[in-house]
C-alpha cells in the first residue's frame, strides 16, 4: 500500500508543463513581458488576472495560435516548439475556448471527429465513427447519443462534447477558458465531477475563471499575472480572495461592491400580466426612478426573455407595459429606445459589439441622430460624446479609433454601456453586466451603476451571481419556470431565500 501511495504522490509531483519567461509583442503593445507557468500531472492550475493581463495571449501561444517571441516551453522536461495548432495537438495540448466552436447542425460524433473522420472505401465510416463516439460518451456517463444534433443539446452538454473532443486527441494538457460562464449550479457540479475524473487520469488542467468561489472548489494552485507579467503562484488552500484580488489589481479593493441605497422615487416602468405565448406567464412588476431592481433565477427561468419582450425584440401575446403611467406598445428596439429604454444584452460578443469597428463607432452607434444634420455629420460633437464616455466610464484604450475587439472584456463591456448611456435612457436593462469581466472592472461597473441610480436612472439587473444580486439590488424579483415566484426587499435578501424561490415551481 505504501508503495502505491508513493507512486501516486510521485505522479502528482511530476512537472507536466513548463512555460518559462514567455514574451510576446504586437504592434504598439507588449502583451506578455515575462510570464512563467508550471503545471503538474493531475493538477488543476488556475490562471488568474484582469482582462488584458495577458491570459488569452499566453493560452494562444500554448495552443499554437500565436508563436512566442522569447522564452521556452517544455513538456515532461522535454523542450518543444509550437508553431501552429497541429503542433499543439501533437504534443497533447487542447484548448476549450469560452466561445464554443461546435457546428450546431452536425451530430455529436461528427463534431468530435471533424476533420478526422474514419474512412472506408473512400467514404466516411459512420458506423465506426459513432461507435468510437459512443465509447467516449459512456466513459463520462453522459446520456447523449452519437447521432444527436449539437443544436439540440443544452449548453452544459455541448461543453462536455467539447471536453470529449479535446480528449479524443489523447490530450495530456487541457485548457478551460471560463467553462462555467453559461452553466447552472447543477451543470457546474457535473463539470467539476468530470474535471476530478480527468485529474485522476493524470490530465493537467489550466483553468481560467473570474469566479473566486469556483477556484476554491476545483483548483490546486493559482498563478496570477498582471499587465503581461508573472506576479506569483499560490497554493489554493493557503491563500484568500482578498490576497488574490490584490495581486491581480496591484491594490486592495476596499469597496468591491459600491452601493448607496436610495429611497425609491416615482414609478418609471410598470409591467402587468405579460406573457409571450411560450415560456412567460403573468409577469408583473414595477420599477422606480433611481432603483436597481435585480432579477434572479436558474438558467432558463425566463429572465432574459422578459427583457427581450420589453425591448421589442420578442412579441408580447398578453399583458401591458406602462412608461411613466402611460400604456405603450413596443414592437421593435427602435420604439423601445424612443420610450427611453436601453438594453445591454447578455452576450456582448454575439449581440452588441462590432469588433472590427472603432471604440468611437461602437459608442455612438445608437445616438447618431444627435450628430447628423441632413447629410452632414457633426464630427466634433461625435468626438466629444465619445471622449465623454471613455473618460466617465474609465475605458482603457490607446485611442478612440482603436478596434473594440482589441480591448479587454471589461473595457468592451463599458463601451457597450457607454453606447446606451449616450441615448439618455430612463430605463437601463443590464443582462449579466459582469459576465467574463475581471474583479477590477467589476468594481468599476458597480460604481457606474451606483452613480447612475443616484442620478435617477432606473436599472434592471439580471445576474446569475447571487452575491452581486444581493449587494447591488434595492429589490429582487425571483423567477422560476417563466413566472415570478417572489419579490424580496434588500433587507430580506439571502442566497438561501433566493434559491428557495428560484426552485419553488420546479418542486411543485
Amino acid at each position: 500500500m505504501r508503495a502505491v501511495m508513493e507512486q501516486v504522490k510521485t505522479l502528482q509531483e511530476t512537472i507536466l508543463l513548463e512555460m518559462n519567461h514567455i514574451k510576446k509583442g504586437f504592434p504598439g503593445v507588449q502583451a506578455l513581458k515575462d510570464v512563467s507557468l508550471q503545471v503538474k500531472t493531475g493538477e488543476v492550475h488556475a490562471l488568474l488576472g484582469e482582462n488584458g493581463a495577458g491570459k488569452s495571449t499566453l493560452i494562444k501561444i500554448l495552443g499554437g495560435i500565436y508563436t512566442l517571441d522569447e522564452g521556452n516551453i517544455s513538456i515532461m522536461g522535454n523542450p518543444v516548439e509550437i508553431q501552429n495548432v497541429q503542433d499543439a495537438q501533437k504534443h497533447g495540448i487542447s484548448v476549450i475556448h469560452q466561445e464554443l466552436v461546435l457546428v450546431p447542425h452536425m451530430t455529436v460524433s461528427e463534431n468530435i471527429f471533424l476533420g478526422r473522420e474514419p474512412v472506408k472505401a473512400g467514404m466516411v465510416n459512420f458506423q465506426a465513427m459513432n461507435s468510437s463516439a459512443q465509447e467516449l460518451l459512456e466513459s463520462f456517463d453522459l446520456d447523449i447519443k452519437p447521432d444527436d444534433r449539437i443544436g439540440s443539446l443544452t449548453i452544459a452538454e455541448q461543453q462536455m462534447v467539447e471536453v470529449i473532443k479535446a480528449l479524443s486527441f489523447n490530450s495530456r494538457i487541457l485548457v478551460m477558458d471560463e467553462p462555467t460562464s453559461s452553466l447552472s449550479d447543477k451543470e457546474v457540479n457535473f463539470l467539476f465531477d468530470t474535471i476530478r475524473k480527468l485529474k485522476k487520469n493524470g490530465v493537467g488542467i489550466i483553468y481560467i475563471s473570474h469566479r473566486m468561489m469556483e477556484l476554491n472548489q476545483i483548483s490546486d494552485r493559482i498563478t496570477v499575472i498582471r499587465d503581461g507579467e508573472y506576479i506569483g503562484t499560490k497554493e489554493t488552500q493557503c491563500t484568500s480572495s482578498d490576497e488574490l484580488i490584490a495581486m491581480m489589481v496591484g491594490r486592495t479593493l476596499t469597496k468591491y461592491y459600491t452601493r448607496t441605497f436610495n429611497t425609491p422615487r416615482e414609478k418609471v416602468l410598470e409591467v402587468a400580466g405579460l406573457g409571450n405565448g411560450k415560456l412567460l406567464k403573468d409577469i408583473s412588476f414595477d420599477l422606480y426612478k433611481g432603483e436597481i431592481l435585480g432579477f434572479a433565477g436558474l438558467v432558463g427561468a425566463g429572465r432574459s426573455e422578459i427583457m427581450k419582450c420589453i425591448f421589442g425584440l420578442d412579441p408580447i401575446t398578453e399583458g401591458t407595459i406602462l412608461i411613466e403611467g402611460k400604456p405603450v406598445t413596443i414592437r421593435s428596439a427602435e420604439q423601445a429606445i424612443r420610450y427611453g429604454i436601453a438594453l445591454v444584452p447578455e452576450s456582448r460578443k454575439k449581440e452588441a459589439l462590432f469588433p472590427v469597428q472603432s471604440v468611437k463607432f461602437n459608442i455612438t452607434l445608437r445616438s447618431l441622430q444627435k450628430f447628423i444634420r441632413g447629410v452632414f455629420v457633426n464630427k466634433e460633437k461625435e468626438l466629444a460624446v465619445t471622449r465623454e464616455y471613455v473618460s466617465s466610464l474609465s475605458i482603457k484604450t490607446p485611442t478612440i479609433q482603436q478596434l473594440v475587439g482589441n480591448l479587454s472584456g471589461g473595457n468592451q463591456q463599458k463601451v457597450v454601456i457607454g453606447r446606451w448611456l449616450a441615448t439618455d435612457p430612463k430605463v437601463l436593462i443590464l443582462d449579466e453586466p459582469t459576465r467574463g469581466v475581471d474583479v477590477g472592472s467589476k468594481s468599476e461597473i458597480y460604481s457606474i451603476m451606483n452613480e447612475l441610480a443616484a442620478k435617477g436612472v432606473a436599472i434592471i439587473m439580471i445576474s446569475s451571481e447571487l452575491p452581486e444580486v444581493i449587494n447591488m439590488s434595492d429589490r429582487v424579483q425571483v423567477m422560476c419556470n417563466g413566472r415570478i415566484s417572489g419579490c424580496l426587499s434588500h433587507a430580506e435578501l439571502s442566497q438561501e431565500r433566493i434559491m428557495q424561490l428560484a426552485t419553488q415551481h420546479a418542486q411543485q
